[in-house]
């Protein structure tokens, strides 16, 4: 009896893994697609939100590629890999500020139509990414990280709207600029919190194995 209750906890676990990697896998294309998407018309429209939003999508396809690759891991290299994952999302940061400071040394009215079209079909896709995703948000280290950072892509898609609203009602550049900052504060934060995170089971996970 003990041993088919076993197999029946390995068919379960096994099952729960499956589901995991194809929707990671799922959410791995989104983004990546996006990402194509994002870059074209950032360069195309001149916004420093876009090109946000676009760093935003390759770090997320990384992160979820990360994922992927350590569902059967044990939780401590979920936790180093978690560990990773902030440091991309604090690396994209980075990319976003010394992007804002470009802009600002080289300011361009962006063209409001290409931001919005843009920011629509990326609030969509983003949509979908959650959506697939919350299930798991409450899961180990290694898919909750990977639900923040779809939560995030919904106010990074949300603010490129706005942003290329406010572009057209004021037609002037410094609302990108302005929304590229917020932005570039919810990736700061979100770093901080995944790098919290995993650092605490990284703790947990060696004073276990001590």
């Amino acid at each position: 009896m003990s041993d088919c209750c076993g197999c029946g906890k390995t068919i379960d676990v096994k099952a729960m893994q499956a589901g995991q990697r194809r929707v990671l896998l799922i959410v791995l294309v989104i983004n990546a697609a996006t990402f194509l998407m994002m870059v074209a018309a950032a360069v195309y429209s001149h916004s420093s939100a876009l090109l946000s939003g676009a760093l935003d999508n390759l770090g997320d396809a990384l992160t979820y590629a990360l994922s992927l690759a350590v569902i059967a891991a044990s939780p401590l290299a979920k936790a180093r890999v978690a560990l990773f994952k902030g440091l991309l999302i604090l690396a994209a940061a980075g990319a976003v500020a010394v992007q804002m400071a470009w802009r600002l040394a080289h300011p361009a009215l962006p063209l409001f139509e290409g931001m919005g079209v843009a920011g629509l079909l990326n609030l969509g896709m983003n949509a979908v990414c959650l959506y697939l995703l919350t299930p798991f948000r409450n899961g180990d280290i290694n898919l909750s990280s990977a639900w923040e950072c779809a939560r995030n892509d919904i106010y990074e898609g949300m603010a490129v709207i706005v942003a290329a609203a406010l572009v057209w009602l004021f037609g002037a550049g410094w609302p990108d600029l302005l929304i590229a900052a917020a932005l570039l504060v919810l990736f700061l934060r979100s770093a901080l919190r995944v790098l919290r995170g995993a650092w605490q089971e990284l703790r947990q996970g060696v004073h276990a194995a001590g």
